[in-house]
C-alpha cells in the first residue's frame, strides 16, 4: 500500500483557472377523366513505476524482424508500419514542431525495422477504420442491440473507441521502434479547442507538444481546466478499486513504453476504451491544463487528455459539473444537494450512500479568484475538494449527536472546531465509541458535527456505484436498471406539458415498484429510487455550434384499471387528464437531470422529454432503486387492421364501368402514367386538399400494390378497389386536418395512420417522419398516400410468406432486394 503522504501527492492537482468562459393516346385517355370525381484504467508507490517518467527514460527498442524477412527501404514516402505522419494541410508545417511529413517520433537510439515496399500490410497506426457508412440507421441499431446482448459495453467488454486497439497498437510501435502519434486526436491546435482555446486564439498561441520523456518539459501549470474535473480526477484515488477501472495497470514509460496509454470511461451506458498518444500541449516548455504535484506524475494529464479525446477537445470540457466527472470515471449515478436546502433526511441518505459505498466529496464555495484556496479560522479550505469517509450517530451527555467523518485528500490543513482530533467533546462519549471511531483515522482525516458541517459546507456530492463496481459483499447494492432512446423531431420530440398536443408523443417508459424499503424512515414507507436522465454527446456538438438541451420529465401514476398494459403507448386524453404524481425538480440545460424519489409500490410512467417540441436528441435514462424495480418501454405493438374489398365484376355500377372504359382505351387496363395523369386532374379539382398532383412514383406503388397478374397495369376491379381505397384516405386526411389548411403535420400523422388501421412503434414513426414529410415537417396528400399504400404492402407481403404468423420470414439476396426496391 502507497504511504498517505506519497498518496496525498498524486492528488494534489494544481490549476488556474481560464475563462473559457408512352402510347400517345394518354393524353388523350385522361383528358376523359375530367368527368372522373372523388379523390387523397493507481497511488503513489504502486503506481509509481508504471507513471513517473522520472529518470532516464527508456525508448522503445526496436525488435528485431523475424528470421528471413526483408528490411524496409526506409525510402521516402514510404513510411513504414508504425511510423504514422501526423496529419496536417497542405504545404504547412509540421504541427507541434512534429516531425517531418511521414516520419514518427523516434529515439536516437531506435532504428526502425523497415519493409520492401512491396509490403502493403496496413498500419493499425493509420486512422481508425470506422464502421461501413452505408450502413443505413436503422441496421446499425440492430447490430448495435446484438452487441450489447453479448456484453459489449460492459466494463469487462469495453467498446475499442474509434475502433483503436491499444495493445496491437503498442505491439506494432515496438517492433518498428517508433513511438505512437494518435490519427484520431493529432497534436494540432483543432484539438485544444474551437473558440476561446481555438487555432487563431491568444491563448494558444506558441503551444507545443511534448511528450513527459523529453528532457526540457517541466512541470508548472500555465493554465488548465474546470475545476469540476480536477475534483473528479482528485476523487478517483479514493477507491483504488474504482480507480483501478479507468487507469488500467500495466502502463509503464519504462517497461515496454511506446509513447501510447488508454483509458476507460462510462459513456452513457457504454464503457469504452480510449487511446492516447503522450504528447501534452506545452507553453514556453511548461506543461498546460491538469498536472499532479508528483515530480514527474502524469497519469492525471493523460486522462484528461483522453477525456478530452472522447468530448472533441480540450475546450469542451470548460463548463461542467463534478457529477459528470463522477459518472463517467465510474459509470454510477450522482446526486448533490445544496446544503443550504439540505433535506430533513440528509443525513440517513449518507449512512445509506456509505454503506452501498458510494464516492462523496463535499466543498466549500467561492465568491472570487482570491478565495480560492483560502484558509477559514477554523482551518477549512474554501473552493477544496473534500471526501466524506464516515457517519455516526453517538450519545454524548444525555443526547445523541450526529458526527460526519471528512477526509482532506492533501492531508495537510484539518478542521480544528468541535468534534476535531483533541476536543474535549469527545471525552463525553463512550470509551469504546471513541477507541472506535477515532483508532484509524488517516491523517487528514477529521470527524465534525453534521449541523457544523451543514454550516460551513456549501455543497455534497454522492455519486451511487452500480452494482458491478465493488467486488466486496460488504456492502449493499443498488438495483440499475437502463435504457436508450431518443427524442426526433416531428415524431418522438413533444416537449414539455406547456405544448398538450404533442407531450404525449414522447418516449415513454413503464416502472413498476413492487418491494418497499427495508427501513422506514419516521414510520414512512416506500420504494426509494433515483431517476438520472442524461443527454448524450452535447458536449462533443459543441463545435458545430450546439450546445445542451433543456431537459426534465414528469413520473405519472397508473390507474389501477391500466395496470399491466406496456403494449399501449399513452395518449394526449391521458395526459389532459392526469397530472404528474413527482416531477424533475427543473427544466434545465445541463447535461443530466437526477432526482431522488419515495413513492408507494404501484406502476408508474415516465415521460423524459426536452422542454421544447421538435428538439433531436438521444438520451438515455437510469434507474437505481433500493428493491429491484421493473422498467420497460411503453410502446404501442404493430398492427395492422386491412380491409379486405371482395368485388365482382358484377358489382361494379354502369357508371364506373362507363368512366373506366373511356379512360383505359382499347387495352382496357390502366398504367401507372395513365394514373397519374387521371388522379392529378382530379385533385385538381379539390379545395380542401393542398397538392401538386400524384409523383409517378406514387402511381407506381399504388398499381405494384394491385396488380394481381403482373402486367404492370390495373383492370376494371383492381382499379376500383384502389379508387376505394382512395377515397377512404382522402376522408382520413380531411378529419385529421382539423385546421383546415389542407395539408397534415407529422404529428397528426400518427392519429392519421391509426384511423387506417395502421399501429406502429415510435421507431417506426421516426422513419415514417424522415421518409415522408419535407423541411417544415408537413406531408402533403400524395406523401400520405404513398405512405399508406407502401405499408399496405408490406404487411400483406409479410402475412403471405409468414401464414403461420410466426412473426419472422426468412428471405434470400435476391427476394430480400426485390422487396426492398418496391
Amino acid at each position: 500500500m502507497p504511504s498517505e503522504e506519497a498518496r496525498a501527492r498524486i492528488l494534489q492537482i494544481h490549476s488556474h483557472k481560464v475563462n473559457i468562459s408512352p402510347d400517345v393516346n394518354y393524353k388523350e385517355r385522361a383528358r376523359r377523366a375530367d368527368d372522373f370525381s372523388g379523390a387523397a484504467s493507481l497511488g503513489a508507490e504502486r503506481w509509481r513505476p508504471v507513471w513517473a517518467a522520472g529518470g532516464s527514460p527508456r525508448p522503445p527498442a526496436p525488435r528485431p524482424p523475424p528470421a528471413g524477412k526483408p528490411q524496409h527501404s526506409g525510402r521516402r514516402g514510404h513510411s513504414p508500419p508504425g511510423a504514422e505522419a501526423t496529419p496536417r494541410r497542405e504545404g504547412a508545417p509540421p504541427a507541434g514542431g512534429g516531425t517531418a511529413r511521414g516520419a514518427a517520433d523516434r529515439s536516437p537510439a531506435a532504428v526502425r525495422p523497415t519493409r520492401p515496399r512491396s509490403f502493403r500490410r496496413r498500419s493499425l497506426l493509420a486512422a481508425p477504420l470506422p464502421r461501413p457508412r452505408a450502413m443505413a440507421g436503422i441496421a446499425a441499431k440492430l447490430v448495435k442491440d446484438r452487441e450489447t446482448a453479448e456484453g459489449l459495453g460492459s466494463h469487462e467488454k469495453s467498446i475499442k473507441y474509434l475502433n483503436q486497439d491499444y495493445e496491437a497498437l503498442r505491439d506494432e510501435c515496438l517492433e518498428a521502434g517508433t513511438l505512437f502519434q494518435d490519427p484520431s486526436f493529432p497534436a494540432i491546435p483543432s484539438s485544444l479547442g474551437f473558440k476561446e482555446l481555438g487555432p487563431y486564439s491568444s491563448k494558444t498561441q506558441g503551444i507545443e507538444w511534448k511528450r513527459p520523456t523529453d528532457p526540457c518539459l517541466e512541470l508548472r501549470a500555465v493554465f488548465a481546466g474546470d475545476c469540476w474535473l480536477l475534483a473528479a480526477i482528485a476523487s478517483l484515488t479514493l477507491s483504488e478499486e474504482v480507480l483501478a477501472r479507468v487507469v488500467p495497470l500495466e502502463q509503464s514509460f519504462q517497461d515496454s513504453y511506446a509513447g501510447i496509454f488508454h483509458f476507460q470511461f462510462w459513456q452513457y451506458g457504454e464503457w469504452v476504451d480510449v487511446v492516447v498518444d503522450d504528447r501534452l500541449p506545452t507553453k514556453d516548455g511548461e506543461l498546460l491544463f491538469v498536472h499532479s504535484a508528483e515530480g514527474r506524475e502524469f497519469w492525471s494529464a493523460l486522462l484528461e487528455k483522453a477525456y478530452a479525446k472522447v468530448n472533441g477537445c480540450y475546450e469542451a470540457l470548460s463548463g461542467g459539473a463534478t457529477t459528470e466527472g463522477f459518472e463517467d470515471f465510474t459509470g454510477g449515478i450522482a446526486e448533490w444537494y445544496e446544503l443550504r436546502k439540505a433535506p430533513p433526511n440528509l443525513f440517513r441518505i449518507i449512512q445509506k450512500a456509505l454503506q452501498k459505498g458510494s464516492l462523496l466529496g463535499c466543498s466549500i464555495d467561492i465568491t472570487s479568484l482570491a478565495d480560492s484556496e483560502a484558509i477559514t479560522f477554523q482551518k477549512l479550505v474554501k473552493g477544496h475538494a473534500y471526501s466524506v469517509t464516515g457517519a455516526e450517530e453517538v450519545e454524548s451527555g444525555g443526547s445523541l449527536q450526529k458526527l460526519i467523518r471528512i477526509r482532506n485528500p492533501w492531508g495537510e490543513v484539518e478542521w480544528t472546531g468541535k468534534w476535531s482530533d483533541g476536543c474535549p467533546n469527545w471525552n463525553t462519549v463512550d470509551p469504546e465509541v471513541r477507541e472506535r471511531l477515532t483508532q484509524r483515522q488517516e491523517d487528514g482525516e477529521f470527524w465534525m458535527s453534521f449541523s457544523d458541517f451543514l454550516r460551513h459546507y456549501s455543497r455534497l456530492e454522492i455519486c451511487n456505484l452500480t452494482p458491478d463496481t465493488l467486488t466486496s459483499e460488504s456492502y449493499k447494492k443498488w438495483k440499475l436498471t437502463k435504457t436508450d432512446g431518443n427524442w426526433r423531431r416531428g415524431s418522438t420530440a413533444g416537449g414539455c406539458r406547456n405544448y398538450p398536443n404533442t407531450f404525449w408523443m414522447n418516449p415513454q417508459y413503464l416502472i413498476k415498484l413492487e418491494e418497499e424499503d427495508e427501513d422506514q424512515e419516521n414510520g414512512e414507507s416506500g420504494c426509494t429510487f433515483l431517476v438520472g436522465l442524461i443527454q448524450k454527446h452535447r458536449r462533443r456538438q459543441r463545435k458545430m455550434g450546439e450546445d445542451m438541451h433543456t431537459i426534465g420529465f414528469g413520473i405519472y401514476e397508473v390507474p389501477e384499471e391500466m395496470y399491466g398494459q406496456t403494449n399501449i403507448h399513452l395518449s394526449k386524453n391521458f395526459f389532459l387528464t392526469h397530472r404528474a404524481r413527482e416531477r424533475s425538480d427543473t427544466f434545465i440545460n445541463l447535461r443530466e437531470v437526477l432526482n431522488r424519489f419515495k413513492l408507494p409500490p404501484g406502476e408508474y410512467i415516465l415521460v423524459p422529454s426536452t422542454f421544447e417540441p421538435n428538439k433531436d436528441g438521444d438520451f438515455c435514462v437510469r434507474v437505481f432503486s433500493e428493491k429491484k424495480a421493473d422498467y420497460q418501454v411503453v410502446d404501442d405493438e404493430i398492427e395492422a387492421n386491412l380491409d379486405e374489398i371482395d368485388v365482382s365484376e358484377d358489382d361494379i355500377e354502369d357508371g364506373f364501368r362507363r368512366l373506366f372504359a373511356q379512360i383505359a382505351g382499347e387495352d382496357a387496363e390502366i398504367s401507372a402514367f395513365e394514373l397519374q395523369t387521371i388522379l392529378r386532374r382530379v385533385l385538381a379539382k379539390r379545395q380542401d386538399i393542398k397538392s401538386d398532383g400524384f409523383s409517378i412514383e406514387t402511381c407506381k406503388i399504388m398499381v405494384d400494390m394491385l396488380d394481381s397478374d403482373g402486367s404492370g397495369k390495373l383492370g376494371l376491379k383492381e382499379f376500383y378497389v384502389l379508387w376505394t381505397k382512395i377515397q377512404k384516405y382522402q376522408k382520413i386526411y380531411r378529419e385529421i386536418d382539423v385546421d383546415q389548411s389542407g395539408t397534415m403535420n407529422s404529428y397528426e400523422m400518427r392519429k392519421a395512420l391509426e384511423e387506417a388501421g395502421f399501429k406502429l412503434p415510435r421507431q417506426l414513426h421516426q422513419v415514417i417522419v424522415a421518409r415522408f414529410a419535407d423541411d417544415e415537417l408537413i406531408i402533403d396528400f400524395d406523401n400520405f398516400i404513398r405512405c399508406l399504400v407502401r405499408l399496405e404492402t408490406l404487411f400483406r407481403i409479410f402475412k403471405q410468406l409468414d401464414p403461420e404468423n410466426t412473426g419472422t420470414i426468412q428471405l434470400d439476396l435476391i427476394s430480400w432486394l426485390c422487396f426492398s426496391v418496391l
